[in-house]
């Protein structure tokens, strides 16, 4: 079993851990600060396949077929955005700034895949892209995801533009939509906001967002509509996850986001964070 191990370029070092695929932690070395850090030893950074977050009732139909998901190890409720990150990754490719993961997944429900993450540290920039291959002889439905945990203090900002979003319900599912963010709930304009619980998923996303402090200026970017964001009351992160379909797609109309898959079809994903200098301009 591979060990963690650090990349590094003149601006960035990253732990990566190929258990899980995950980031143990993302560091600024120009500024001396953490970019992504999660609490309680948690990873800084995970892949979120073959689904992102959860679904009602831990279930769907697929084509009149009933589909059970997985017990988790993670959740005693929902498959919690999937397997990816709880499994043991292999590392096929390996330099000083990048490498390349594999994950070979069978299940039941279902989900058959070969998934490979590629992370690389290019200047003052982490990418990240998942690819997800479907194996299985039977078509299956598919999500991914990235969750990464940002180290957010008291004084920091964050900056977003969306069309609406679904306020949190009973076991963390999404309510209605609605299209007026209160304002608890807005970034529109840079704010810290409240030092509260958030859990709400964002329709109409720009696919950037940014994160301020005194020193640095951090860019999350990816090209999907959906951003999902998470914090808790008195812990310095704040969890801004871009994902390829909203938190439930499984059970809304026309599985917004979500995309079948058939023997040797492909998916991709990927996200970028970016750091400058907080005196340039977004």
């Amino acid at each position: 079993m591979v060990q963690a191990f650090t990349l590094e370029n003149a601006h960035l070092r990253m732990r990566v851990d190929p258990h899980g695929g995950a980031i143990e932690q993302l560091f600024s070395t120009r500024f001396s600060l953490p970019v992504l850090q999660a609490p309680d030893n948690q990873p800084s950074l995970f892949p979120m396949l073959p689904l992102a977050n959860r679904v009602a009732g831990n279930r769907f139909l697929l084509q009149e077929r009933e589909v059970v998901l997985p017990q988790s190890p993670r959740d005693a409720t929902f498959y919690l955005h999937g397997d990816g990150w709880f499994k043991q990754w292999q590392v096929t490719s390996r330099s000083a700034t990048g490498c390349v993961l594999q994950l070979r997944s069978v299940d039941p429900c279902g989900f058959d895949y070969l998934a490979q993450l590629h992370y690389q540290l290019l200047d003052n920039a982490l990418h990240a892209s998942l690819t997800l291959t479907h194996c299985g002889p039977e078509p299956m439905l598919y999500g991914l995801g990235f969750h990464p945990w940002f180290f957010f203090e008291t004084g920091n900002s964050v900056q977003f533009s969306a069309s609406g979003y679904w306020p949190e319900g009973e076991n963390h599912l999404p309510l209605a939509w609605q299209g007026k963010l209160p304002a608890h709930a807005s970034f529109h304009a840079p704010q810290f906001g409240r030092d509260a619980w958030l859990n709400v998923c964002y329709s109409g996303w720009s696919g950037r967002a940014h994160l301020r402090n005194n020193e640095m200026k951090i860019t999350l970017s990816s090209q999907t509509p959906w951003l999902m964001l998470f914090r808790m009351s008195g812990q310095p992160f704040l969890c801004l996850e871009p994902q390829s379909h909203p938190v439930n797609a499984h059970h809304m109309p026309g599985q917004p986001g979500l995309v079948m898959l058939s023997q040797g079809d492909k998916t991709h994903f990927s996200m970028t964070i970016r750091v400058n200098s907080s005196a340039e301009k977004c």
